[in-house]
């Protein structure tokens, strides 16, 4: 086969085609430096290994090549094998800052976060192009970001841009830090800042928006979007927040122009689509609200969101045949999504398929919904059910949840009185009108026939007199 030394991968070419015939050829250590990275870059991590042993086979003393092997042998978690190596390399080049780097790797992999960035800290010190060192600062920054140091890792990633005024993913951390210490203030001041300089930085604009949308400032979050634009006309996350911005200050029809926009620069996203059907239903155009709907969860059948707008449009228009249609459809595709559950339990509840909605209850809980109107809702079907025991088990699961509750403590009564465990239906009955006495009504709601016993209307009685 002739290869053309025109082309780019003429070594990779060459290299690969030496693996199928067996011949050895050579390649300058440069060459084996950029197959290895290739490799490593896609994941072919038994290839990059060949290439690393043929290379120092040719080339032992390469210390790039060592590093190579370094690399590997971090992936593959031989931390004590990549030491002895860099330790070697160390002897060879004391003021490589690669050393270092790979040093501090070795470190942070096993958690030695500290350690990782004093090594970094000297790979600083010795770098010999301080103007080049932003990778050297992101490094840094994100082994504090392993210890939770946020304060510190926001200083390095500061330094990152100061370096290097695009590198937008040490913006991006810039943000996240002040995001989890909740510095909304700090985070504008950075980014206004930060844009004195760099007018036209689109991501800068756009991370200031968010923040004002955060703290409810929809105005100045509108007008930082439409910066973003104005400097990328092309950049769809700005439209989608402009959308959803302009949905907070309900100008649904401005925020639709916007998601449309999206969709016709991009793929079609299901949160555009899904936004859309929302905005058309706030406007009253429930068909063109329902098409979008559809077309949310044509596009990912697998987000719920797109499940439960259509299934709660049909609710709210009492169609509960159709809800129950979608939901059924939504539960057959993911079983394990709770909040399919709870909306399957509520449809048929509304329709009085008691014993399916007690299945959807009862199916949430087991998905770990332990919201207290859960545990209510499903005692209060099996009761309706007459599965006294079945209810008061519920019950007694929730009130480890929920301890002290009156909710429960009241249906505790109503039940044991049912089935005729009267001590336990006095106990927990005198417990719910001693926590809250204004709960009473559930009684006479659930357990109508119960007031008609003396006792009970004695319990009650006495307990008011005492609260007064």
């Amino acid at each position: 086969m002739h290869y053309s030394h025109e082309d780019e991968n003429f070594p990779l070419t060459r290299f690969e085609s030496m693996l199928k015939t067996n011949d050895i050829l050579f390649f300058d250590s440069g060459e084996f430096e950029n197959i290895i990275h290739h490799y490593l870059e896609n994941g072919k991590i038994a290839l990059a290994k060949k290439a690393i042993k043929l290379g120092l086979a040719q080339h032992p003393t390469s210390v790039n090549l060592r590093l190579f092997q370094v690399e590997i042998l971090v992936i593959e978690n031989k931390f004590s094998e990549a030491d002895d190596i860099l330790a070697m390399l160390h002897d060879v080049e004391p003021n490589n800052e690669e050393i270092y780097i790979q040093k501090a790797n070795v470190l942070s992999k096993q958690d030695k976060h500290e350690e990782a960035i004093n090594t970094l800290l000297i790979a600083v010190d010795i770098s010999s192009t301080p103007e080049d060192d932003s990778d050297l600062f992101a490094l840094i920054g994100m082994e504090y970001l392993f210890l939770d140091q946020f304060e510190n890792a926001v200083i390095y990633f500061k330094k990152c841009l100061e370096t290097d005024n695009t590198d937008y993913s040490a913006l991006h951390n810039i943000v996240y830090c002040y995001d989890f210490l909740n510095q909304n203030d700090e985070a504008i001041t950075y980014l206004n800042n930060f844009l004195d300089k760099n007018p036209y930085c689109e991501v800068a604009w756009h991370q200031l928006g968010r923040q004002y949308f955060n703290i409810k400032e929809y105005s100045k979050a509108n007008a930082a979007f439409d910066f973003a634009i104005i400097s990328d006309d092309t950049f769809v996350n700005a439209y989608l927040e402009k959308g959803k911005v302009l949905e907070k200050l309900k100008l649904y029809d401005e925020a639709i122009e916007n998601y449309k926009i999206t969709l016709a620069i991009d793929e079609p996203t299901s949160f555009a689509l899904l936004r859309i059907g929302h905005c058309y239903e706030k406007l009253g155009q429930e068909e063109l609200a329902l098409q979008f709907f559809k077309k949310t969860v044509e596009e990912d059948v697998l987000l719920d969101k797109g499940w439960i707008a259509i299934t709660k449009f049909y609710m709210k228009r009492l169609n509960y045949q159709k809800a129950l249609h979608y939901i059924n459809k939504a539960v057959n595709i993911d079983g394990e999504n709770v909040l399919y559950w709870k909306l399957f339990a509520t449809v048929n509840k509304r329709l009085n398929f008691l014993e399916e909605a007690e299945q959807g209850y009862k199916r949430a809980l087991e998905l770990g919904n332990y919201e207290l109107e859960t545990w209510i809702d499903r005692s209060d079907i099996l009761t309706a059910l007459g599965e006294y025991n079945a209810a008061i088990f519920n019950l007694i699961q929730a009130a480890e949840f929920y301890p002290e509750n009156p909710e429960i403590e009241y249906r505790l009564g109503g039940l044991y009185f049912k089935t005729h465990e009267s001590d336990k239906g006095r106990f927990h009955l005198i417990n719910g009108l001693r926590i809250d006495f204004d709960y009473n009504f559930i009684i006479t709601e659930l357990f109508p026939r119960l007031m008609e016993r003396p006792m009970i209307r004695t319990i009650i009685a006495e307990s008011k007199r005492i609260s007064n």
